[in-house]
């Protein structure tokens, strides 16, 4: 008997196997008293090996970013400070076109409180997340903190919450973190497999390489490029000896750097680096941002000259004819002001692309721009011989700048665009990103020809050679964009235009997308990724499986799925298994994030998982938990007419590769024909 019911459980466990309860991340809560009136309370989660737990700093577009809900918050409490998190790491999501970040085996937020009403006595707090491995989750927690009646420094809870899969409809707030975040380039699944700590120096050290190149540019502008010979002429001949000349110049240089750190480190300190961060994210510091550099490429360009009072050069020019290494600094900053028409725009550039970053991005970018600035005065200070190699001044240091101002332009899209993406507006989609882009670079090129001249262009009768190469460079990347408009990848430059799916035409025109116009929908139908015909509505999807006699693939998704996007980009895209979704089933996709709420009649307390049901994402997470026993995404069923499930075996399926797909598929579609 003993054996029966041995081999009984261990059937029973094989088949739960695939349809369960997930709960990857087990929380435990404290509170600790701070002051009289104060407390800080602390959220510990363990998330279990391969999965990770997406941060409260994952931008709007990409996964469903942590949020914390206080309930009884009103004449009860203050919060004080934003949301504090342990260390994160941030990789850029190619499917979603945003940087996500996230934690991997151990999470930590921490939230400061002051009680206003003594009468308080438990703060209610709810805690919403999405934590992902092969498959992803979105559940909500339910937190109760007890204020503590005595002086204890703290209390400590391991009981576990009850689960409550279903979302809010607010957005997470952007907060500083508690520890410090990794910018990397892997995926979460391959930094969770090499178990190596991600490196934030990676990060650090692209900003530092961009600076340093971009201080190069500024060189070779009107404002810099003839300072170079006149300055060091300066301390060779003002000093007596060579070696105080090269000393001098060495102060010079030192005194760049500092000036120009110190700038980066303001950026730093005033607005914070989680302050950054969350900026960074924020719609109108994106429209700020595009003003900005529209604003630095005009100047560029000649529209304007932007410059700073002349009272505050000749301020410094007067402190700099004191002499001495105090003397010498305030050279540095007379440089700095008088450069500023130049400089100016690029370094505002850096300061705002690195500000996206956060952290002490701004102050590594600002020293490689003042590195790159500095490096020159130096080293010619140390071998004046090389002044005689430099080229002379001219016309081609205004093509530098008008260059610049084109690339300035073109990089001011790029945050116009995060912010339609983050509002959905659908004013910038990619035709017209990349449509402007051409129009932008294809100028450029025209410029480079010499058949375009702007205001401070010197009259030319021919172009170097230099100058029709890089136009020849410039126009051919010109010609690269020009697919993208009819649905081309356009790999080189990913990271920059909106995805392909937030277009006018998501599915291409103009070429195979050409028979996009001839499908004729059935009522509630929508063409989904490939040109698959999908309903994402249950019941209209069931009534056309039942016209039509096919049986019926749910696909319980998210739009915040990143899994669920690589199934369909690598998955479904399969000519084996396109045939069978657009031939032989009728897919009904049901979104478990769907935030748009149900009428008032549907709008229910769950009688299975106790969860309230107020969007249409409930309602399908509430479905495959009550159905499926399982709360995880991509999840796929095959069904017939009845809703009974066709592959009796293995019942659901998720993300697995194409050969495992078309079986499971094939199986079940043969079950519905016999």
């Amino acid at each position: 008997m003993k054996k029966v019911l041995f081999i009984s459980l261990i059937f029973l466990a094989f088949a739960k196997g695939d349809a369960q309860i997930l709960d990857p991340v087990k929380w435990t809560t404290k509170i600790e008293k701070k002051s009289e009136t104060n407390y800080i309370l602390t959220f510990n989660g363990i998330i279990e090996n391969e999965w990770h737990m997406y941060s409260q700093f994952t931008p709007d577009g990409g996964p469903l970013p942590l949020e914390l809900i206080f309930k009884n918050q009103k004449g009860n409490y203050n919060l004080i400070g934003k949301a504090k998190e342990s260390k994160t790491s941030t990789v850029f999501n190619e499917i979603f076109g945003v940087d996500e970040t996230f934690f991997v085996k151990k999470a930590q937020i921490q939230q400061e409180v002051s009680i206003t009403n003594p009468k308080t006595t438990k703060i209610e707090v709810d805690l919403n997340y999405q934590v992902c491995k092969q498959s992803c989750i979105n559940q909500e927690k339910n937190f109760s903190f007890t204020i503590p009646e005595t002086s204890t420094p703290s209390l400590e809870t391991n009981s576990q919450p009850v689960i409550n899969e279903t979302d809010t409809t607010k957005t997470a707030s952007l907060e500083p973190s508690l520890g410090s975040s990794s910018v990397i380039e892997a995926t979460p699944e391959q930094i969770i497999a090499s178990g190596n700590k991600p490196d934030s120096q990676r990060g650090l050290w692209s900003i530092f390489i961009i600076a340093f190149l971009s201080g190069f540019a500024a060189l070779l502008t009107p404002c810099v490029f003839p300072m170079i010979p006149m300055t060091v002429s300066f301390f060779t001949k003002q000093s007596k000896t060579k070696a105080a000349g090269i000393r001098n110049a060495i102060i010079y240089g030192v005194s760049i750097i500092i000036i120009y750190v110190v700038l980066g480190w303001l950026v730093s300190w005033i607005f914070g680096a989680g302050a950054l961060n969350a900026l960074s994210t924020n719609v109108w510091f994106n429209i700020i941002f595009f003003v900005l550099l529209v604003v630095f490429a005009a100047s560029f360009l000649g529209a304007f000259e932007i410059m700073l009072p002349n009272s505050w050069a000749n301020k410094v020019d007067n402190q700099a004819d004191k002499g001495g290494i105090v003397g010498i600094l305030f050279m540095a900053l007379a440089l700095a002001i008088v450069s500023f028409s130049c400089t100016g725009p690029i370094v505002g550039t850096l300061l705002v692309e690195a500000a996206s970053k956060g952290g002490i991005a701004p102050i590594i970018g600002m020293f490689g721009f003042s590195l790159a600035l500095a490096l020159p005065f130096m080293l010619f200070a140390m071998f004046p011989g090389w002044l005689q190699s430099l080229p002379k001044s001219g016309g081609w240091l205004n093509t530098v700048k008008v260059v610049l101002g084109f690339l300035e332009l073109a990089l001011a899209f790029k945050f116009l665009s995060n912010a339609d993406l983050v509002l959905q507006l659908h004013l910038l989609e990619r035709e017209v990103f990349l449509a402007i882009w051409i129009a932008i670079f294809g100028t450029l090129a025209l410029y480079l020809f010499g058949k375009i001249t702007l205001p401070h262009d010197s009259p030319t009768s021919h172009i170097s050679v230099g100058r029709l190469s890089f136009g020849l460079l410039v126009l051919s990347f010109t010609i690269y964009l020009i697919p993208g408009l009819w649905g081309a990848p356009l790999k080189l430059i990913n990271a920059f235009p909106p995805p392909i799916e937030y277009s006018e035409s998501p599915l291409g025109f103009g070429g195979s997308g050409n028979n996009t116009t001839s499908v004729v929908l059935p009522e509630g139908a929508k063409l989904g990724p490939h040109q698959i015909v999908v309903f994402e509505d249950y019941d209209k999807g069931l009534a056309y499986a039942k016209t039509v006699n096919k049986p019926i693939m749910l696909d319980f998704t998210g739009y915040a799925c990143v899994n669920c996007r690589k199934m369909e980009n690598n998955v479904w895209s399969d000519e084996r298994i396109l045939s069978i979704l657009k031939n032989e089933v009728v897919v009904i996709s049901l979104y478990v994030d769907d935030k748009r709420e149900l009428p008032r009649t549907e709008q229910r307390i769950s009688k299975s998982t106790g969860s309230e049901i107020e969007t249409i994402g409930d309602k399908w997470t509430e479905f495959m938990i009550t159905k499926y026993k399982t709360n995880t995404q991509p999840l796929y069923v095959l069904t017939d007419l009845e809703g009974n499930s066709l592959n009796v075996a293995k019942p659901t399926i998720s993300y697995v590769s194409v050969s495992e797909y078309e079986t499971w598929l094939k199986t079940g579609v043969s079950g519905f024909n016999k």
